[in-house]
C-alpha cells in the first residue's frame, strides 16, 4: 500500500522521521513519501531507518495561497540541492508566522513559549496549540484552534504571500512532480474554476484520495484527472495521534489502503521532468 502524504516532528507531525518509518512498517506500507511543510530536514532520518522492504519518497508539502486562501501543493522526487535555497526563505516566513501568532496570544493574555527547534524545522499551528495546552490555557489541541488558531479566529495569521502559481513553477524548476494537496479542502473557490488556471502554470496531478474527501468527491477528481490528463495520488496526511483526541478523530496510517499502481506514473513523471 502507498502513503503519499505524511508528516513528522520535522514540520507539525508528531513522530520523528524513524518513528514514523516504524508504524508504516508496521501498517503494512509499501512506500512511505515524508511531506513535511516547507521542508525536506526529514529525509536522510527516514532513509537510513527504512528496511529494504520500505521504499521513502522523497517530497514536501509547499504552503502556497490562491486568492488569499491557503492552498496547498505536494511535490516528489525534487531535487535537494536546487530546492533548499528557495525553502530556506519559506522556513524563514513559517517563523515570522509563528511568532507574530504568539504575540497575538499574549496581547489577548496567553502567554506561551515555543519548545527550541532544530535547524530545518518548520514552525505551524499544532506546535502553537501544544504550547498553549503546556501553558495550562486550554485543555485541548482541538480547544486550541476552535478558540484562537482557526482561520477564523482571533490569533490565526494568514501565511506569508506566496502564490499557488509561483510554488507549482518552483517545484518543476527543481525537478519536483507537483501534485495539488486535498483540493475539496480548498475554500477560496470551486476546484473546477481553479484547476484550468493551475494545470496551465504547470500543475501535474491532484490528491484523488485523502480523508477529508468523500467519494463522491473523488470520483469527481478522478473524473478531473481523466479530463486534464493529471497523475493521481492518495495518502492520509498523517501527522499523528494527539493523546487528547477521540479516537475518530484523526486516521491511522494506512487507512485508505492507496494502491502502489500510483507510485510508477508518478516516478515517470519525474524521471520526465529531469531529463
Amino acid at each position: 500500500m502507498l502513503e503519499l502524504h505524511c508528516h513528522t516532528t520535522y514540520s507539525d507531525g508528531m513522530l520523528s522521521p524513524t518513528e514514523l518509518v516504524g508504524m508504516a512498517i508496521e501498517s503494512g506500507v509499501r512506500a512511505l513519501a515524508i511531506t513535511d511543510h516547507d521542508t525536506v530536514s526529514g529525509w536522510d532520518e527516514a532513509i537510513a531507518a527504512a528496511p529494504p522492504e520500505l521504499e521513502i519518497v522523497p517530497g514536501l508539502e509547499l504552503s502556497t495561497v490562491w486568492r488569499d486562501r491557503s492552498l496547498h501543493i505536494l511535490g516528489f522526487y525534487p531535487d535537494r540541492d536546487r530546492l533548499v535555497p528557495p525553502l530556506s526563505e519559506r522556513l524563514e516566513g513559517r517563523k515570522r508566522r509563528a511568532q507574530e501568532m504568539i504575540d497575538k496570544l499574549a496581547a489577548l493574555g496567553y502567554e506561551i513559549e515555543l519548545p527550541s527547534m532544530g535547524e530545518g524545522m518548520a514552525p505551524g499551528r499544532p506546535h502553537i496549540a501544544s504550547a498553549l495546552v503546556r501553558a495550562g490555557h486550554v485543555e485541548s489541541t482541538r480547544e486550541a484552534f476552535d478558540r484562537f488558531l482557526a482561520d477564523d479566529r482571533p490569533a490565526f495569521v494568514q501565511y506569508e504571500k506566496f502564490s499557488a502559481i509561483a510554488g507549482i513553477q518552483l517545484l518543476r524548476e527543481c525537478g519536483a512532480v507537483p501534485i495539488w494537496a486535498h483540493p475539496f479542502l480548498f475554500r477560496g473557490a470551486p476546484v473546477k474554476e481553479v484547476l484550468p488556471q493551475l494545470v496551465e502554470a504547470g500543475l501535474m496531478g491532484l490528491e484523488v484520495y485523502h480523508p477529508s474527501h468523500t467519494l463522491w468527491q473523488a470520483e469527481r477528481l478522478k473524473e478531473m484527472c481523466a479530463q486534464y490528463g493529471l497523475l493521481m495520488s492518495g495518502g492520509s496526511d498523517f501527522h499523528g495521534i494527539p493523546a487528547d483526541s477521540k479516537p475518530d478523530e484523526y486516521r491511522s496510517l494506512n487507512s485508505l489502503k492507496v494502491s502502489i499502481d500510483l507510485l510508477e506514473p508518478i516516478k515517470q513523471a519525474a524521471n520526465h521532468l529531469k531529463g
